[in-house]
């Protein structure tokens, strides 16, 4: 005997529009079950038990092969004046240098350079000298007495040089909000 199909039933209306009681379909039902089992397994594998690389890591991966790659196109010799100023006007030293920058000194010195709890590198005024080489003395050898770190230690030569070429460009770029001007102005014009 075959059984007769349920009427369908309304469950909820609002307003003339009728909501009905009706049996999902079952491709849509396992659909979703397969989409669960598969979240809770990529859940698993990538978050828990860290086996493969997030996407925003085999992004940062990506990164650091891009930045390693440029920085063995560099060559690194003597921080001169000379050197520091035609590092300034490579896109890969200044590429090296910004990432740099982004790392370990926008915390103290904002993005853009502007400055927060330090110096605004953006404008003509420089508490330790704004030339090529005494930027660059600051940046490797860092100002204890005021927070600043010695960074070449840590981050080697060529990092500490591409960064000091990246500094190097901000000058006078005047950031938007700025910290106010500290120490002498220094008109450079080594660019």
């Amino acid at each position: 005997m075959k059984e007769e199909p349920k009427p369908d039933t309304v469950i909820h209306e609002v307003d003339g529009i009728a909501e009905y009681d009706n049996k999902l379909p079952n491709w849509w039902l396992y659909t979703l079950y397969g989409s669960v089992v598969v979240a809770v397994g990529y859940w698993y594998l990538y978050q828990t038990t860290g086996f493969g690389n997030t996407p925003a890591q085999a992004y940062q991966e990506e990164l650091d092969r891009a930045a390693a790659a440029q920085a063995m196109q560099l060559q690194v010799g003597e921080a001169t004046p000379e050197s520091l100023t035609a590092l300034s006007r490579d896109p890969n030293a200044l590429a090296l240098g910004k990432s740099v920058f982004t790392a370990t000194c926008a915390a103290c010195h904002r993005n853009d350079g502007g400055g927060t709890v330090g110096p605004n590198l953006t404008d003509e005024f420089w508490l330790h000298g704004g030339a090529p080489e005494k930027v660059f003395k600051t940046i490797a050898l860092g100002v204890p007495d005021k927070g600043m770190p010695a960074w070449q230690a840590q981050l080697g030569a060529l990092k500490t040089q591409a960064v000091t070429a990246y500094v190097l460009t901000l000058r006078g770029t005047n950031a938007a909000g700025g910290k106010a001007p500290q120490g002498e102005r220094e008109t450079l014009s080594a660019r």
